[in-house]
């Protein structure tokens, strides 16, 4: 089962597309966090959603937010795709141990070997405001992470 909105969002450290450790209570008292979890780099849904949340970037940074987007692709698939898309915020990956954050978050579809979309708004305290978790095929509306960030 998915992290539910008012628990403690679990922390974790992974590497980013440029090999780089990001962890998320680095973020704590500074910026709220959208952790977006998704299947696989270059496929057409996660591109779509990626490259929305690429043109619409300044509705997270004008809400002092930090986007983090995570899969368990290893960080050389991240680092091409990010090159390919243009994708400027970090793509984290959760590749080894195989999907142990996405497991901690409830969203590791073990039939699949990999994360399905979850979306989890985390406030600069680090507990979880709102979350959002859909199937493989089924994309996000970004519209709705914003409406998360402007309750907080």
């Amino acid at each position: 089962m998915a992290i539910q909105a008012g628990e403690k969002a679990p922390d974790f450290e992974l590497k980013d597309n440029h090999g780089r450790a990001v962890r998320l209570s680095g973020f704590r008292g500074r910026k709220n966090v959208v952790l977006l979890f998704y299947p696989f780099a270059f496929t057409g849904v996660c591109t779509g959603e990626l490259c929305e949340l690429r043109d619409n970037l300044p509705q997270f940074s004008d809400r002092d937010t930090e986007l983090l987007a995570v899969s368990n692709d290893s960080i050389h698939t991240l680092r091409v795709f990010a090159e390919q898309e243009g994708l400027e915020y970090p793509l984290l990956s959760d590749f080894w141990p195989h999907g142990n954050v996405s497991r901690a978050y409830g969203v590791f579809d073990e039939d699949k070997g990999c994360a399905v979309r979850g979306t989890f708004v985390i406030d600069k305290e680090g507990v979880v405001r709102w979350t959002v978790v859909n199937g493989l095929p089924d994309a996000r509306d970004l519209n709705d992470y914003v409406k998360a960030l402007d309750s907080l």
